[in-house]
C-alpha cells in the first residue's frame, strides 16, 4: 500500500458548509439514522430515481466521472454503481464521494469490494472536504488549514474477498483522517484533518494512470452528480445554492447531469409530525424556488447551465416504512410505532432536545398509530429536479 502523502493546494475561497447560528445535532444521531436507513425504502427509491438519468450520460475519455455529495452509508452510491456497470461495462469509472462521518465512510467501504471485483476499471475517492472543496479535491483558503493528507491504496488480488480483507484494515486511516470538531458558529461538524482516500486495483494501475486523480488534481468535470438531501431543510434557498448546489453545478462536465432530491413534506410522515407540533413545516424551499435561486446566482457566470423542474409525474416519488402486511391492523406493535416515529422525525429533521417532553408523555405513539391506521402504513414523498450543462 502506498504511503500517505501530504499536499497543500489553492482554490478560490468559498463558504465552508450550509448551516445556521446554532447547534444542529440531528445528523449526528447514529441510532436515528441507522434505524431510518434499515426500516425505510428511501435509499432504494433514491437509487432507482438516479438510475433514470444514467441512459442520458455521454461520458468522454478517460473515464465516466461520478460525484456523490453526501455518501451516507453508501447504499445509494453502490446501487448506482451497479447500474452504471450494466450500462457502461467497459468504461473506466472515477467515483468521488464526499462524507464527513467516519462511521459512514466505514459502512461505504464495506460495500465496495464487490464493485472492484465486477468493475475492475474503477477508482474510488472518499473525502471529508466541504461541498465547495470536495469536487475539486482541494481546500479553500489553504493558508488557514492543515495540509491535505492523502492515502493511495492499491488493492492487491482479484477477488472481492481479497479486497474486503484490505478494506477492513483501513480503520487507522479513517481514525486519523476523519476526526471532526464542532463549529462554534454553526454547530455543524468540521473536519480536523482535510483528507482524501484513493482506492483502485493494483493490477489495473497502469490502465488507470490517467483516471486516478493526481495530488492536487481532480476529475476535469463530472458526468453525474448526486445531491440527495445534502442540506438542512430549513435553510433558505440562497444559502443552499451558495454553499451546496452552486459549487456542485459548477463541477459538471459538458453534458453532465446533476440530480437534486429533497423531501416535500406532503405525506403521512408530515401528518404525524403535525399531530405533535401543529405548525411545524421544515420544507421551505420547493424545487422551483431552488431553481430560481440557482439562476439568480449562476446565470451570469455559468450561462451554459440548464434547469429542469420536471413535471410532477417525473419529479415526485415515494418511499415507505417497511412493514409486514399483518403489522398494520387493529393492534400495531410498539416496535413498528417507534420505527414510524423515528422515520417521521428524521425526515422532518427534528432536533433531539425538542423531543424530550414529547417522549415523556407517550402521546406520540398514539399519533403514530392513528396515522398508520388511516393510511395503511407510512410513506414519504420526495421531489427531484435536474441541472445539466450544455456541450461547448
Amino acid at each position: 500500500m502506498a504511503q500517505a502523502a501530504k499536499m497543500a493546494v489553492t482554490v478560490d475561497p468559498e463558504p465552508e458548509r450550509a448551516g445556521e447560528k446554532h447547534a444542529f445535532r440531528f445528523f449526528d444521531n447514529r441510532e436515528k439514522y441507522l434505524m431510518f436507513v434499515t426500516t425505510c425504502s428511501e435509499k432504494w427509491e433514491v437509487a432507482q430515481r438516479v438510475g433514470r438519468e444514467i441512459p442520458f450520460l455521454k461520458p468522454t475519455p478517460p473515464a465516466l466521472n461520478l460525484f456523490d455529495a453526501g455518501v451516507g452509508d453508501g447504499t445509494v452510491l453502490t446501487r448506482v454503481m451497479r447500474n452504471l456497470h450494466r450500462q457502461f461495462p467497459a468504461i473506466p469509472f472515477c467515483v468521488v464521494g464526499k462524507e464527513i462521518s467516519m462511521e459512514d465512510v466505514r459502512l461505504t467501504l464495506e460495500k465496495l469490494p464487490d464493485r472492484f471485483q465486477e468493475h475492475p476499471q474503477l477508482v474510488v475517492v472518499m473525502t471529508n472536504l466541504y461541498y465547495a472543496e470536495s469536487p475539486w479535491l482541494r481546500v479553500n483558503r489553504p493558508e488557514t488549514k492543515p495540509a491535505v493528507k492523502r492515502w493511495n491504496i492499491a488493492l492487491e488480488g482479484s477477488t472481492a474477498h481479497e479486497f474486503d480483507e484490505q478494506v477492513r484494515n483501513l480503520g487507522p486511516v479513517l481514525a486519523e483522517g476523519w476526526q471532526t470538531k464542532t463549529s462554534e458558529k454553526t454547530g455543524n461538524p468540521l473536519y480536523v484533518q482535510p483528507s482524501i482516500l484513493v482506492l483502485y486495483r493494483k493490477d489495473r494501475a497502469f490502465a488507470l494512470d490517467g483516471v486516478i486523480p493526481p495530488p492536487g488534481g481532480a476529475p476535469a468535470g463530472y458526468d453525474l452528480v448526486i445531491a440527495s438531501q445534502p442540506y438542512r431543510a430549513r435553510l433558505s434557498a440562497e444559502i443552499k445554492v451558495r454553499n451546496v448546489l452552486g459549487p456542485l453545478a459548477r463541477a459538471l462536465s459538458p453534458g453532465g447531469r446533476m440530480i437534486v432530491i429533497q423531501s416535500t413534506g406532503k405525506d403521512p410522515g408530515m401528518e404525524l409530525i403535525n399531530a405533535v407540533w401543529e405548525e411545524e413545516f421544515p420544507f421551505v424551499t420547493p424545487r422551483r424556488d431552488l431553481i430560481a435561486a440557482m439562476k439568480e446566482a449562476l446565470d451570469r457566470s455559468h450561462n451554459d447551465l440548464n434547469y429542469d423542474a420536471l413535471r410532477d409525474d417525473e419529479s415526485l416519488f415515494r418511499y415507505e416504512l417497511h412493514a409486514l402486511p399483518d403489522e398494520i391492523g387493529e393492534s400495531i406493535g410498539t416496535s413498528t410505532l417507534l420505527a414510524a416515529w423515528n422515520a417521521a422525525t428524521y425526515v422532518a429533521q427534528i432536533e433531539d432536545d425538542r423531543m424530550v417532553d414529547v417522549l415523556r408523555d407517550g402521546d406520540y405513539l398514539e399519533a403514530a398509530r392513528d396515522v398508520l391506521k388511516r393510511h395503511g402504513g407510512l410513506w414519504f414523498e420526495d421531489e427531484s429536479f435536474l441541472v445539466t450543462r450544455g456541450f461547448a
